[in-house]
């Protein structure tokens, strides 16, 4: 029977292509921008330290590299940490680290 593309039994070439790796995708060493989103109750602060905390788990990074953003009634907070990165592990590091922030809502 046929399938139409684009449906669940259709297993065409783009399932089958890999993706590219963080290693494929950056030239190291360079300075990469992580942005961590969560509550931004008390200026964001408390997000901010775990963030922070998080980050430095892998690569130490002074506060100043740490930029705050709050939404305009200051409900979430966008936390953008600027790392000097000198390879793909310590990127992937992390991202990991990030994710088990408490209160992360969104990671770019």
């Amino acid at each position: 029977m046929p399938v139409a593309l684009g449906t669940p039994g259709d297993r065409g070439d783009a399932m089958e292509e890999k993706r590219p790796t963080i290693a494929e995708l950056m030239d190291f060493p360079c300075d990469h921008v992580f942005k961590a989103f969560g509550p931004g109750t008390g200026r964001g602060a408390p997000f901010a330290a775990k963030v922070h905390q998080a980050v430095c788990e892998v690569v130490v990074v002074p506060d100043d590299a740490l930029k705050l953003r709050e939404s305009r009634q200051s409900g979430y907070v966008c936390v953008s940490v600027l790392v000097h990165v000198v390879n793909a592990d310590q990127v992937a590091g992390i991202y990991s680290a990030l994710k088990k922030v408490e209160g992360l809502l969104f990671l770019l």
